[in-house]
């Protein structure tokens, strides 16, 4: 995963004039659960075909020009990378709010984690 590869990308678009912002998101593994529970590791996987529909969806939002993501799978360790979303648009409001829901519904819709628990 490369947040600046992924940025230079969206930089590069046909439409790139009438972007006013970039945002991102880097997800990586924390030590620790939700509940506070020491994690050693996580599983992860994506639906690729719900995740391809979320991304046709969140290209349809106000103001949205490019929407970029990539993801890593399997058995992943603390401080592995995880997902990461870049998205484009006009103003911060409309890329705010695109960024935000992207990150929500593949959490949501196109991803399964597991959790290993330090013993």
């Amino acid at each position: 995963m490369d947040i600046q590869k992924m940025i230079q990308k969206a930089k590069a678009h046909p439409e790139a004039g009438k972007m006013g912002m970039i945002a991102s998101h880097l997800g990586i593994v924390r030590a620790t659960s939700r509940d506070g529970s020491r994690v050693e590791s996580i599983q992860v996987s994506y639906d690729h075909g719900v995740l391809s529909s979320i991304l046709q969806d969140i290209k349809m939002m106000p103001g949205i020009i490019e929407v970029l993501v990539d993801t890593k799978e399997g058995t992943l360790p603390i401080g592995d990378e995880i997902l990461a979303v870049v998205i484009a648009g006009d103003i911060r409001e409309n890329v705010f709010k695109a960024l935000i829901t992207v990150v929500n519904r593949i959490k949501a819709e196109a991803s399964k984690k597991k959790e290993k628990f330090k013993e």
